[in-house]
């Protein structure tokens, strides 16, 4: 029944590897206890790629509710059938939260709603067109959407603010709305510029969930984008008297006194952060990593529940299949014995040690001898009671090549799920410095366009790059190992997400730069973009916070966590930090921004004067 599952590729019991007309006493302990032990029997079932939900089905079916199935399908399988409950659940939390926010944030009972929709249509645009690219990965499913709320909502508060500012100087609301659109227009199309290639350089990983994600949050910034300076101010426009009918005092401070509260902090913050950067950098780089897809954790789930029934029955048994050419038994023989040695190892099983030598292939059933052999490769499984990943796994999975290597050289080949996570390690690497010199180098030339200066794109980029350093070292300090996606997802998330802040401030600051002095220009900037980048990380925060908190997955789980630290982190750094370095570099900044045009007091004295 097991065999002719839908999805099931092949099964593998006793009465494969051993003849059962003799009885079990006489045949070998350990292969016996491998498959049939205190009246439980285990049978290894391979699952085709793609079809673990549908094969897990089947086989719960067959077993029952008195069965147990446990491994990495059927942990892939339930995260799958949870995706769709959770991506809802998530939002249906993540939705009022946001509401909450943006009515104490706003004047009017409206505008939370204009958000919401200009954002919603574009996630529900975004989501649609996941069908055009015929499959995508249930992390990228969960994660994508509430993403793309979180980060695109910072334009259409941008623009939004912009308006209501502009709604007390300009003598009609058109007008206000066309000089909203050209003052805020820059720091929109340069956020979403930035979040698109830090987003774009998620495609670049060598793992298929990469490209993946990085593909579904891409087209949602070109949506959100194009519903932002589309949509939101034609929708906008159109309601800007009920908008007006439902206006509320305001529930918040505006917080235009932010600069003198903050200012104590921008040198002390500055120089603390510049010592922390190193450390930081170095502990971030000496996390311990996890490399498995995550498990649904919980103790009451199925995956779960018989996980632990299969473990207290026959201990850990994790399988590595080694290939090799079947034209030798007698080396086949002898890497076997071999590998029997190594430590960890509970039991190997080939032709050689399970029918033995003596007995000819062609005297045998196919049915038993393609367990064993095909045209050209000889199948050897060895079990170990390891975990999947760790220390111990991964020694022996570079025992079991190494041994293999000196038997057959290149001619081997191992496969397994302790194998996939082993090499993972060295692409893990090469990922991470690819995804991050891609976002980087697309980000820096945005700045470079943007602000048309040779330090500015490096003030921003290192006032973000040190809170992701600080970020990601936080697990180093704690001692808690981090699951590699998560920390390669969250070194481009995080900045591309979080330049926006960056960016608002930087342009705000250097127009005001123009018309005074630095410290009342810094003074001016935080008064008047704190409450926008306030409103904004206040939001991405508790997206994370929603995904670490409602999550059943641990990849989505630890992205949501380091997001949502992140975040606040990167907030604190552009309130403080930012200033603290614009004041220090300021007239190195007038001097490498090309037309900076930095109001010079001397200057203007001596105009006067003549």
């Amino acid at each position: 029944l097991l065999a002719a599952a839908a999805g099931v590729d092949n099964v593998m019991w006793l009465d494969d590897v051993a003849d059962l007309s003799i009885p079990i006493e006489m045949l070998d302990a350990s292969m016996v206890d491998q498959y049939y032990k205190d009246g439980h029997a285990i049978f290894d079932v391979t699952i085709a790629s793609g079809r673990e939900s549908e094969a897990v089905d089947a086989i719960y079916s067959i077993i029952g509710e008195g069965g147990h199935a446990s491994g990495q399908a059927v942990s892939t399988a339930e995260m799958k059938s949870m995706t769709i409950t959770e991506v809802v659940n998530g939002i249906l939390i993540l939705v009022p939260l946001i509401l909450v926010v943006l009515v104490l944030s706003t004047t009017s009972w409206i505008e939370p709603i204009l958000f919401l929709l200009a954002i919603g249509v574009s996630v529900l645009m975004n989501m649609g067109s996941n069908l055009f690219m015929g499959e995508v990965s249930f992390i990228a499913f969960m994660v994508a959407p509430v993403l793309q709320l979180a980060v695109s909502l910072d334009y259409a508060i941008f623009l939004l603010h912009a308006f209501q500012r502009f709604r007390e100087t300009e003598p009609d609301a058109k007008s206000a709305m066309r000089a909203a659109m050209k003052k805020s227009f820059s720091s929109i199309a340069a956020s979403a510029a930035t979040t698109f290639f830090g987003f774009a350089a998620l495609c670049f990983m060598q793992f298929q969930i990469g490209m993946d994600l990085g593909l579904a949050l891409v087209k949602g910034i070109v949506l959100s984008f194009l519903c932002v300076v589309v949509f939101l101010p034609a929708f906008t426009l159109m309601a800007y008297k009920l908008i007006d009918k439902t206006h509320h005092r305001r529930f918040l401070p505006t917080f235009r006194n932010a600069g003198k509260y903050l200012a104590p902090l921008r040198i002390p913050v500055f120089l603390i952060v510049i010592a922390l950067i190193v450390p930081c950098f170095l502990a971030q780089s000496n996390t311990q990593f996890t490399y498995g897809m995550g498990s649904v954790e919980g103790s009451q789930t199925r995956a779960s529940v018989d996980a632990r029934a299969i473990e207290d029955t026959f201990g850990q048994a994790e399988a590595t299949v080694v290939l090799v050419p079947n034209n030798d038994m007698a080396r086949e023989s002898a890497l076997v014995a071999e590998l029997e040695q190594i430590p960890h190892v509970t039991s190997v099983l080939s032709y050689t040690n399970t029918v033995g030598m003596t007995i000819p292939v062609e005297f045998l059933d196919d049915a038993i001898t393609s367990q064993f052999y095909s045209d050209h490769y000889a199948r050897i499984v060895v079990y170990a009671d390891t975990e999947n990943e760790g220390d111990e796994a991964f020694g022996v999975v570079e025992q079991i090549r190494a041994k293999s290597t000196e038997y057959y050289g290149d001619e081997s080949l191992s496969a397994g799920y302790a194998t996939s996570l082993y090499d993972m390690r060295d692409v893990v690497t090469v990922d991470n410095q690819v995804t991050n010199l891609i976002a980087i180098c697309a980000i820096i030339l945005v700045l470079v366009l943007t602000f048309k200066s040779a330090t500015l794109p490096v003030i921003l980029l290192a006032t973000i790059e040190s809170a992701i350093f600080i970020n990601l070292a936080v697990p180093y300090l704690t001692g808690d190992s981090l699951n590699y996606l998560g920390f390669l997802v969250i070194n481009t998330v995080q900045l591309g997400a979080t330049v926006d802040y960056a960016i608002l401030f930087t342009d705000n600051y250097r127009k005001n730069r123009q018309v005074m002095e630095v410290k009342p220009a810094l003074a001016k900037t935080l008064g008047d973009t704190f409450f926008s980048i306030l409103v904004s990380a206040s939001i991405l925060s508790m997206t994370g916070a929603v995904l670490w908190l409602t999550s059943s997955n641990n990849i989505v789980s630890v992205l949501g966590l380091l997001l949502c630290r992140g975040t606040l982190l990167s907030f604190f750094l552009v309130v403080t930090f930012l200033p603290g370095a614009l004041r220090i570099f300021d007239k190195v900044i007038g001097k490498t921004t090309w037309r900076a045009n930095f109001f010079d007091p001397r200057a203007s004295h001596k105009e006067e004067s003549s």
